[in-house]
């Protein structure tokens, strides 16, 4: 079936509501007491594993139009991409407020810079910012070949995050793994671009 922009739209709206009821369901997992002795590490962890997983989505976006050779697949990538960054603010948030209390948030840059898995975080949600800043086409159009290049950074984030996740929960476990495997996967499909990136650079 070829994808048209009727069904782009409803697409678009499912992505949404995925990417959005999440949210719903911690705002009852709060209120009504469904997390466990550590609420704020329960949210930091879920806020988290949610943009990982919006993340692979957005890399999952091109392989899948280029296969199924469905090119308006390319035009849902921009709000995976933001929701991914949403839920990545999130995240951080929590971490801030949570973690570190509205008192001592003064203690933030000391702690970043005193935790390796924090700068890799930081650097992840920086990277993020500034492809969430630059998504629209007025900034494609005023950055020209430029833009190519910075959202190349999407790359760096697919590397680091996952690294982060596995470095933040101190033990071997599965999950950062899993989600570590899914982003060489995805990188991996981009194997020749990836190379040509490394060969322009050297």
């Amino acid at each position: 079936m070829h994808l048209t922009r009727r069904h782009l739209f409803w697409l678009k709206a499912a992505l949404h509501l995925a990417a959005a009821l999440p949210l719903i369901w911690l705002f009852v997992a709060v209120t009504q007491g469904g997390l466990s002795a550590d609420p704020a590490k329960d949210i930091q962890h879920f806020t988290g594993r949610m943009a990982l997983k919006l993340l692979l989505a957005v890399l999952l976006v091109s392989p899948l139009a280029r296969m199924t050779r469905q090119s308006l697949l390319m035009q849902t990538r921009r709000l995976l991409g933001l929701w991914c960054f949403a839920w990545a603010t999130l995240h951080l948030a929590s971490y801030a407020l949570l973690e570190l209390g509205i008192a001592n948030l003064l203690l933030f840059g000391q702690e970043v810079l005193s935790r390796p898995y924090l700068i890799l975080g930081a650097i992840c949600w920086l990277i993020l910012l500034a492809l969430a800043v630059t998504s629209t086409r007025r900034a494609q159009r005023f950055l020209a070949k430029r833009w190519q290049t910075l959202h190349n950074g999407v790359y760096i984030v697919a590397i680091l995050a996952p690294v982060h996740y596995l470095w933040s929960v101190k033990v071997i476990s599965p999950q950062p793994l899993l989600y570590g495997l899914g982003a060489l996967l995805l990188l991996g499909l981009r194997y020749r671009k990836l190379t040509r990136l490394w060969q322009n650079r050297r």
